[in-house]
């Protein structure tokens, strides 16, 4: 009598499969049960914080600058004295041709009249300028010089028409620069009158006037004289 065999089934290649699977969804959820723990531990557990250190500020002050001493002054070293010039030889005099000079002197003498009047200046300060290099020659010694200018007969200053109906009146006192052909060269006004239109008509009349030249050892020569005009509505 034969026996029936039954076909032989291998299961074990089933058996390793189911495994694996049971082993994957094992670690899985274990997962996923850590994720959940891991979850409601961080919303139990509030998060710390640390609040800031404050900020310290510290003010640091300035070093007081020393103040300079001021340099002290250098103390002046005596000049040594010195010694005196030697006397000059005295020189023999030398005779020499007149010098021109200028010189400031007074004028005095003129005609008065209603409207003008010429009163003498002060009395005369004498001015000269450097003199021209003396020549040798023989003559006879300088006299000291005689300056001599006065008036001829010229014309008074007219009086200004607004001047007399203002009432302007007054005295001016001019320079005047008589050349040796007695000629006034320069008329300067040495003191106003206060009115200009006055010190103008003065100025001009004289500028026209002749004068005698002052003179040095016979000669005539150029000189600076002081004319003073009066203007005045009385008389």
């Amino acid at each position: 009598m034969q026996s029936i065999g039954w076909p032989i089934i291998s299961i074990a290649p089933a058996r390793l499969s189911m495994e694996r699977m049971i082993g994957v969804l094992a670690a899985v959820v274990l997962h996923a049960v850590l994720v959940a723990a891991l979850t409601q531990r961080d919303r139990a557990t509030p998060a710390t914080i640390t609040p800031p250190a404050p900020l310290m500020v510290g003010i640091v002050t300035a070093a007081k600058q020393a103040v300079p001493k001021p340099p002290q002054a250098a103390q002046p070293v005596p000049a040594k004295p010195k010694a005196a010039p030697a006397k000059p030889k005295p020189q023999p005099k030398r005779t020499s041709e007149p010098a021109k000079r200028e010189a400031v002197i007074a004028a005095s003498g003129a005609g008065s009249s209603s409207s003008f009047s010429a009163q003498p200046a002060d009395p005369p300060v004498q001015e000269t300028v450097p003199a021209a290099q003396a020549t040798r020659a023989e003559s006879a010694p300088i006299s000291p010089p005689h300056l001599n200018a006065n008036y001829l007969d010229n014309p008074a200053p007219a009086y200004p028409p607004q001047s007399r109906s203002e009432g302007e009146q007054g005295k001016v006192l001019l320079r005047v620069l008589v050349n040796a052909h007695g000629v006034a060269e320069q008329v300067d006004i040495r003191r106003s009158s206060g009115y200009i239109r006055l010190d103008e008509a003065a100025r001009i009349a004289v500028r026209q006037w002749k004068f005698v030249p002052a003179q040095q050892n016979g000669q005539p020569l150029s000189a600076w004289v002081l004319v003073p005009i009066s203007f005045s509505l009385e008389g």
